[in-house]
């Protein structure tokens, strides 16, 4: 597993839960170091461990663990990287829907080892999609969804996500349900 995954796992378990539960964990999982070197690749049971391990310790369910995480990724508090290079994907919500096929491809751009799982859109109508998720690892999709959940609320949209075996369905209620929040094209624009 790329260690930019285990990295942002890190960095998410530290920054929400402390160093001393992160410490736990990467006790628990037996990993034999405290930071995960985010160009570094880990083994994939690593990355599992970790999540088995921080969801047994916070007494969260796995998926849960991973959708916070994908929440985080893309949240005001973290570094902000994944959040601009989604919305490279349109101006409103439903062009970000229509542009997750092409994500992988953009990331290799920026990242040419590291592997976005595939992904498959399919329109049902009325606002509503699946979206096919390849899971690299187990549970990825819900990753996804946490993901899919902040972007939502980064473009004001009002939605409805679920998932399952890899596929999510979102129900778009109102793409215009609040104001979304400021993006500019260059960092550090006014």
């Amino acid at each position: 597993m790329n260690g930019l995954v285990n990295y942002a796992l890190e960095g998410f378990l530290r920054s929400t839960y402390g160093a001393a539960q992160w410490q736990t964990i990467a006790q628990r999982a037996g990993l034999g170091f405290d930071r995960f070197e985010p160009l570094l690749d880990y083994p994939p049971d690593l990355t599992d461990r970790v999540i088995a391990a921080a969801a047994e310790i916070l007494h969260r369910p796995r998926d849960t663990v991973l959708e916070d995480l994908g929440t985080w990724l893309v949240a005001p508090r973290s570094d902000g990287r994944l959040r601009r290079l989604l919305r490279f994907g349109g101006l409103r919500f439903l062009d970000f829907l229509h542009s997750l096929e092409e994500l992988p491809g953009r990331a290799r751009l920026a990242l040419p080892d590291f592997q976005l799982p595939d992904m498959r859109l399919r329109d049902l109508g009325e606002g509503a999609f699946c979206l096919q998720v390849q899971d690299p690892f187990a549970g990825a999709h819900h990753l996804v969804m946490g993901i899919l959940r902040a972007m939502a609320d980064d473009y004001g949209a009002l939605v409805l996500i679920d998932g399952g075996d890899g596929a999510i369905t979102i129900q778009l209620l109102d793409a215009t349900h609040a104001e979304a929040r400021q993006f500019d094209l260059a960092v550090g624009a006014p």
